[in-house]
């Protein structure tokens, strides 16, 4: 069982509240599903269990972080305004942040699965890992949440392995519709950690996630903006993660791989505006394990970070854990021929974007150079 899988039922069970796509609901807005909506993710494991593949994988139960590891890029002072929301009447705990009654202690769980993703393909469970991780992560700052994100899984995951096992060099990918600006600050000074997001243009949040931001002091180079014009689907992705995303790999020469894993960039995601495709999604996992398993011995972790169509995330999830797992199952993408009538291809304005992003770029890659 080369393939780890992290759950916990009450990632199900944090409470975002009354909404109508990422809006409380009220007055004029109606009730209706909140895009944050636990059925997201419940499904996913819906699927996998009435497809057979969960009993192939190997099931590991995740433990709550540490407050000392929540630490590791949080403040205190936000750290307990999560817990006093949590603790009386729930709110927001920053932009769009929401916090439910009971939320502090799944956000602890949250995080603690990425962790416990990281420990088991460190030490050897298994080859690789993907955490269902809900609350997601990405947008969290170290003082405040945003974007349905309370503490940032992935960043906390990422310093917790460099203190527990002496990385120097780890790779963070995250390809969530939205720019991963969270974790972008959590590493922006840092030469260890090479963070790349790709995400759709100028989405969310606001001014955030341009190419020319490549990080500061000795970070500089470490941070690589990829973002996308609106439209970009299969091709468009696979180019960018050939021509940047894999030579900068070559490169950083990363020790270990985390890919924040956000299925928003679906052709049918209500919160994005690209067009990704189950297969994409498998495609790109794919090439991340190819770099896996020439740089860091196939040890990759994915954290699930957003992804808002009920109906199609669980099958883009699926695409991902059969790729990791080598598994393949009997479930045919049921919604792709609503993409047939979007050819497939690389267009040259998407192409012009990425070949600026390399042109930033060059100018840092034989800093990111290691020789080993």
């Amino acid at each position: 069982m080369k393939t780890g899988y992290i759950y916990d039922e009450s990632y199900f069970w944090h409470d975002t509240g009354s909404g109508t796509l990422f809006l409380p609901s009220g007055g004029y807005l109606e009730k209706d599903v909140f895009s944050e909506d636990p059925a997201t993710k419940r499904r996913v494991n819906n699927l996998m269990e009435r497809c057979g593949i969960m009993k192939k994988l190997k099931r590991i139960d995740p433990r709550p972080a540490t407050l000392e590891e929540i630490k590791l890029f949080h403040t205190t002072n936000y750290i307990n305004k999560v817990k006093l929301l949590s603790d009386t009447t729930g709110g927001d705990a920053g932009d769009h942040a929401i916090v439910g009654r009971g939320s502090y202690e799944i956000a602890l769980l949250s995080t603690g699965g990425a962790i416990t993703a990281v420990d088991a393909v460190m030490q050897s469970e298994v080859e690789n890992a993907y955490a269902l991780t809900r609350p997601p992560g990405h947008h969290a700052e170290a003082d405040m949440g945003i974007g349905f994100c309370i503490f940032n899984n992935v960043a906390i995951a990422a310093k917790y392995a460099r203190e527990t096992y002496g990385l120097d060099r780890i790779m963070i990918v995250d390809w969530d519709v939205h720019h991963g600006n969270g974790t972008e600050k959590a590493f922006y000074h840092d030469p260890n950690v090479l963070f790349i997001s790709i995400h759709e243009d100028l989405n969310f949040p606001d001014n955030s996630g341009y190419a020319e931001d490549v990080g500061e002091d000795s970070g500089r180079g470490f941070n690589v903006n990829i973002p996308l014009p609106p439209g970009t689907g299969n091709a468009g992705y696979l180019e960018a993660f050939k021509s940047i995303i894999a030579p900068l790999a070559d490169d950083f020469k990363p020790q270990l791989i985390i890919v924040s894993a956000g299925q928003d960039p679906s052709i049918y995601d209500p919160l994005g505006r690209m067009r990704v495709t189950a297969e994409g999604f498998g495609k790109m996992t794919e090439l991340m394990m190819e770099m896996a398993d020439k740089h860091c011995d196939k040890k990759i972790v994915f954290c699930h970070e957003g992804g808002y169509s009920n109906s199609y995330v669980p099958f883009c999830t699926l695409r991902i854990i059969e790729t990791l797992s080598g598994i393949t199952t009997d479930v045919v993408d049921p919604f792709v021929a609503g993409a047939n009538g979007y050819p497939d291809k690389l267009y040259e304005h998407q192409k012009e974007v990425i070949n600026k992003v390399i042109e930033i770029q060059s100018e840092y890659w034989s800093s990111l150079k290691v020789l080993v």
